[in-house]
Order: C-alpha cells, then structure tokens, then sequence
C-alpha cells in the first residue's frame, strides 16, 4: 500500500552501510507531469556527451526492471534479484512498503555500479517520497506542478507544490519549468529559506518556438534547439527544462540538441503498429497511445490532438483508474473527438467502470460507447470508420503497459 514517510526506508538505509551516501551525482526531479520525458531527453544528452547514466523512474510499463535503468539498459536479473534478496534480508521482515523496499533496492544497485550521473524521478509527490533520502544532489528539477493524487498529496494546489517542494536541498540549485503563480510562489519561498538558488521558466530563462524547434533563452546565452523527437506540443516544454539542465551541468549545445533528437520515452503519444491489433483489420485507422491521465495530461493531448490529427475524425479509447477524475481530463477534448469508446483497465481492480467513463464523456456532450476491451473498442472503430480515422488510446498508464506487452 501506499504510506508516505522516510522513517522505515531510512532505517533499512542504515542497515545497508547506506547506499544513498555512495551515489554517483543526483539530478533529483519532482513534479506532476512531464517528469519521465524530461528526464529521457536529460539523458539522451549526457549520453551523447559520453557521460555514463544511471536512471531511476515509475511506474514501469512492460517489465519492472525498467524502472532502475544502469548506463541505460533495465537492470538485469540475476543483480536486481541479489539487491533485492539483500534488502529483503536487512529489513528482517519489519513493516515496508513496496515501492520502499525496491527504491532501496535500486539505491544498492546504482552504488555498487560507478556512473556520472544518477538521474532520480520521484515517485509520488516529494517531501516523503522515497527518492529523498538523497542529502545533497547536484541539481534539483520541479516539472510543472498541477492538480494529481489530491488524496495523496492535497486538495489545492498550493499543498501540492508544498510536497513537490520539498526535494528542495540546502544552497542546492533548482530549475522549475513552466508554473501557474501560486505553485511558483510555493517554490520560491521554500529555495528562500533553504538558500538554494530557483531559476524559473518565463522569469529567469524562456523558451520560444521556432521553424525548426525552439529558442531558451537566459541573460546569458541563446540557443536555438531542435524539434523534439518525443511527439506532442508539450514536449518542447519538457525539452526546454531538460536543455537548462545540460547546460548547468556543463553539456556542449550540439550535445544537448542530439539528446532532445535521440530521446525515446514510450507511451507519450506513440504511434502503434496497426499489425499488432487484428481487431482494426485492413481499416486505414492511425493507432496512438499516451499515458496521460490527469487534467494537465488532457490539455496536452487536446493541444496535440489537431497537429496529429491532420483533418482525421479522432476516436478514444479510454480506460482510467478510480482515483482519476476522468471529466477533468475529457473536458479539453470537447469538439476534436468524434467518439469515446470506454473501457476497464485489464487487470487493475482499481479501474473506472467503463459505464461511469462513458457517463463522464455524454456529460461532456461527447458520443460514448462502452467496450468489453481495447480490441473489441478498436473492432468498433473499424466498423464506424467511413475514411482515414486517428484513434487515440489513453487514460492510465496501466492501460499503456498492458498494449505495450502487445508489441514488445
């Protein structure tokens, strides 16, 4: 289950001679979205420098061992189970949480392999996520910061950026990408009070668009940056906060601008093979899937939504947890989707009921349609198709990974 403290991972810290001390330097990032693609685009480039990367993310999609990532490869098995088997032992059968024992796990690994960096995504929230046993990184990101986890994490979105906030370290540098004011004034006040110097996105640095990509730009440089490979308006956002960190970290401008051209992070608006799903038969239907699935990751989509689209009718396939609100995050869609085909998460007991989706999206004025699955969604799709057709399949990560077991 999910309990959000230190106090029991820090103590099985202790009883592991404290992997968290031996730590190739941290890039330690929080936020609500945009984490995981800045952080794969943040690595791409200290890739290209010939810097050697260690990267800690979550949730995984298709395999667990993604999630603890060693010079760029998922941890292999025969390490990941000996680390494990060694927390496992230290702990000694004391209370833990899952996310607890293998985040201890992964800080074992990435101390006993010597890297440049150890690029840390939180996991939920910040201030008592388990990621922050880190004392002193090297650089500290804040994605921006919106409306997610509120039982978790608060109900306004000032509490929020508080617990985001809190991976803030003592004279710790902190770069913030795009924020709504009050987040911003939460984040200001607590690298005030820790003397670490906040740098933040339309204050101190800017990014612009431009023909080929976009500008950042600070007092003191002007780059000009290309395209994102990561598909998705959003993605400039995220390579811009991912560019301000190379360059505090040192990084050449070519090296920079062929990491945000390398970096692959899936299930962010990723075209699917049309083979892997029988269901769409010969239908010329365009097949994409992105993990979104908070009101932040649903004005993302709808932004990008037309620039895929290209003029294409847009069907979603749309499968969401309980703890999702799902109007919020269908609400931005409203006229650039044709219809909702609602479905359950597989294998998720947590997951929306397909009926309570499609009563979302009618309250919406959006056409809805429940379906026993993602294939018997798409075989909908196929029979209403009357031309070229762009369907989107979204709403959970969870939903994300189990189509990607389809093609891997």
């Amino acid at each position: 289950s999910i309990d959000l403290s230190l106090g029991r991972l820090l103590r099985l810290l202790e009883r592991l001679d404290h992997p968290e001390r031996r730590l190739p330097p941290v890039v330690h990032i929080a936020g609500t979205n945009g984490k995981g693609s800045t952080l794969a685009m943040l690595d791409a480039m200290l890739t290209a420098s010939g810097r050697r990367v260690h990267r800690y993310i979550s949730p995984h999609l298709v395999s667990f061992n993604e999630r603890i990532l060693l010079h760029g490869q998922p941890i292999e098995e025969g390490l990941f189970a000996e680390v494990l088997d060694c927390c496992e032992r230290a702990n000694q059968d004391n209370p833990i949480t899952f996310f607890e024992i293998t985040t201890a796990a992964a800080l074992l690994a990435f101390a006993r392999l010597p890297a440049d960096y150890l690029l840390l995504e939180t996991g939920l929230g910040g201030r008592l996520d388990a990621t922050n046993v880190v004392d002193r990184p090297e650089l500290t990101l804040i994605s921006p910061v919106s409306m997610d986890h509120e039982s978790y994490l608060g109900t306004t979105l000032t509490a929020i950026a508080g617990e985001k906030a809190g991976i803030i370290k003592q004279g710790v540098p902190v770069l913030a990408g795009p924020q709504e004011p009050d987040a911003l004034a939460v984040l200001d006040a607590k690298a005030a009070s820790l003397n670490a110097p906040i740098k933040a996105a339309g204050r101190d640095w800017r990014y612009a668009p431009a023909a080929d990509g976009f500008v950042l730009s600070t007092p003191e440089l002007a780059l000009e940056l290309p395209r994102p490979s990561l598909q998705g308006g959003h993605q400039v956002q995220n390579a811009a906060l991912a560019a301000m960190a190379g360059t505090k970290l040192g990084l050449h401008a070519n090296d920079i601008a062929s990491g945000i051209q390398a970096a692959r992070w899936p299930a962010r608006l990723q075209l699917l093979p049309n083979s892997a799903f029988p269901s769409l038969g010969t239908a010329d239907v365009e097949l994409w899937l992105d993990g979104g699935h908070n009101p932040a990751a649903g004005i993302a989509l709808a932004d990008s939504l037309p620039g895929i689209a290209r003029g294409r009718p847009v069907d979603l396939v749309v499968g969401m947890l309980e703890t999702k609100d799902t109007v919020a995050f269908l609400s931005p869609m409203r006229g650039l989707v044709r219809r909702v085909h609602a479905i359950a998460v597989p294998n998720e007991p947590s997951s929306r009921s397909p009926a309570e989706i499609a009563a979302a999206a009618a309250s919406l004025d959006l056409e809805a349609t429940v379906a026993a699955s993602v294939d018997d969604a798409l075989e909908a799709v196929r029979h209403t198709a009357d031309g070229p057709t762009l369907t989107l399949i979204c709403g959970s990560l969870y939903l994300a990974g189990q189509v990607l077991r389809r093609i891997v």
